[in-house]
């Protein structure tokens, strides 16, 4: 798109939005931010387990719930544990949503975990390189105050934790 039309389009959205500073949520206090889950499929649950159980409680992540089946199939919920926090879950198998074209791993996502500390940080992606998962980008400062860390899972998802500084 571009031009006219995204404007016309963008306009009555921008209008309708409390004015805000950068990296600030008009939700502040009622809420834990953007997301309440996010799901995400993966080829081989209990590697991608292996993995995310790891990684993830180098953030103070921890697993909550375990739906899984013999089969490999099911779910597995991890979060903070806090009241009405967010919460991710990684599953296999075929959703009931999914279309006939859809597939595990064929568009990979970006995800951001955030991070309590530069250490945890640190920790996630060393964690992250020993548990099987390819280095997308060593700790480090980006965009002057965010330090973060990139790992890519078994199923070419980006997975990123990061901390404001």
């Amino acid at each position: 798109m571009g031009g006219e039309l995204e404007a016309a389009m963008v306009a009555p959205i921008a209008a309708a939005r409390p004015v805000t500073t950068p990296f600030t949520t008009p939700l502040e206090g009622k809420g834990n931010g953007v997301f309440d889950h996010l799901g995400v499929y993966v080829s081989d649950l209990r590697n991608s387990a292996r993995l995310y159980t790891s990684v993830l409680a180098e953030l103070g992540i921890t697993l909550l719930q375990d739906h899984t089946g013999a089969d490999g199939s099911g779910r597995l919920v991890f979060g903070t544990g806090a009241p009405r926090s967010p919460f991710f879950v990684l599953a296999h198998g075929r959703p009931a949503h999914w279309q006939a074209q859809h597939t595990i791993g064929l568009s990979p996502m970006h995800i951001a975990f955030a991070a309590p500390s530069r250490a945890a940080v640190d920790a996630f992606h060393a964690t992250g390189v020993r548990c099987g998962a390819l280095n997308n980008g060593e700790p480090g400062v980006r965009s002057r105050s965010y330090y973060c860390a990139f790992l890519v899972d078994g199923d070419g998802n980006n997975v990123e934790a990061g901390v404001y500084l």
